[in-house]
């Protein structure tokens, strides 16, 4: 006989909406409720171990937020917080159209993707590098390096590593404020 599965409720916020308390089995993935309780897809899973980063989410944090892999943390470690998924990137005008944060237009620009399965992590973790460099910009001769080690952990399986590099150097270099002389 097995022991019975424990549920605890579920609070947090997503994308700037609170969410719960919903209940959850301990132990389920934070992408697994993105997934099957929120209606969240764009996080993808992928190679289900934390390596690849398509699971990529932003916990936002008083600091600025990090990049945390959703297919292997637990759900109920994010009791209370708030994060943002890739889908929590662009905005909607008053109007009622969909504005893309830079880095999506950066991405679209640059047609920094070919098979799309890779982009929410590339799309989060170039978010996060972008808000980081807001706060502590970089000389302008660090941007490769830089930009190379925050995309460094995403796998793209597809190889469009290139594209997605060009397109976040680009924007670092365009946006003021985020590179000094």
């Amino acid at each position: 006989m097995s022991a019975p599965i424990e549920i605890k409720d579920l609070s947090l916020r997503v994308n700037g909406a609170a969410v719960g308390p919903i209940p959850v089995p301990v132990g389920t993935s934070l992408l697994d409720v993105l997934h099957e309780w929120l209606g969240l897809t764009g996080s993808r899973m992928g190679c289900g171990q934390g390596i690849c980063h398509a699971c990529t989410v932003m916990l936002e944090e008083a600091a600025g937020p990090r990049e945390m892999r959703a297919c292997i943390t637990g759900a109920h470690w994010f009791e209370g917080r708030s994060i943002r998924t890739v889908e929590g990137h662009a905005r909607t005008a008053p109007d009622g159209t969909v504005v893309l944060s830079p880095v999506q237009q950066a991405f679209i620009e640059n047609f920094a993707f070919q098979c799309g399965y890779c982009t929410p992590g590339f799309v989060t973790g170039a978010s996060v590098l972008i808000e980081r460099l807001r706060r502590e910009p970089i000389r302008r001769d660090e941007v490769e390096r830089v930009v190379t080690e925050a995309l460094d952990r995403h796998i793209c399986r597809c190889t469009g590593y290139v594209r997605y590099h060009q397109a976040v150097r680009d924007l670092v270099l365009a946006t003021p404020g985020l590179v000094t002389a």
